[in-house]
């Protein structure tokens, strides 16, 4: 099971992430969360650098969708404005959304990443269908507060967070 919990790759932001090693890893879509990993727990503003993170994603042709245990009231002026499709309510770390963003994106598990700020819910849900995982660090500290005790319990269970060797 601890296996499970171990992203691929462990960043501090999206914007670290290297799209060339996507590419010639074959990976060919990216399944984002939102809230802590594109944008502020309490803010839903679309900013110029992250408009244009995903602008250059979608030129390169990556498939791109918001996968978010969040509601669409509070999500959806967000995926609108940057054009991408959006799965509200996921229940992350359960498979059905993550195989329902593949099933949109029509592309395999090892074809696509999954970025994400939490372990129980982003990592777990994409290992347990065999994505690409990478774990970001949470833009605010500012959160649900059931995402705050989560965090302790992510601390407890990995000690930190490790790449996969």
């Amino acid at each position: 099971m601890r296996h499970l919990l171990i992203p691929n790759q462990s960043l501090k932001n999206i914007f670290e992430i290297d799209v060339d090693q996507l590419e010639r890893q074959g990976i060919k879509g990216i399944i984002t969360d939102m809230d802590n990993t594109l944008v502020p727990w309490s803010d839903r503003a679309v900013y110029p650098r992250l408009a244009n993170w995903f602008s250059g994603l979608k030129r390169r042709g990556f498939k791109l969708i918001i996968v978010s245990n969040n509601s669409k009231d509070r999500g959806g002026l967000l995926a609108s404005e940057l054009a991408i499709p959006a799965i509200w309510y996921a229940v992350k770390p359960r498979r059905r959304a993550f195989l329902r963003a593949l099933e949109l994106m029509q592309l395999e598990p090892g074809e696509v990443a999954v970025v994400g700020d939490q372990i129980l819910t982003d990592v777990l849900g994409g290992n347990r269908i065999g994505l690409y995982t990478i774990h970001v660090q949470p833009i605010s500290e500012k959160e649900f507060i059931w995402t705050k005790l989560t965090r302790k319990l992510e601390r407890i269970l990995t000690g930190n967070v490790n790449r996969k060797k």
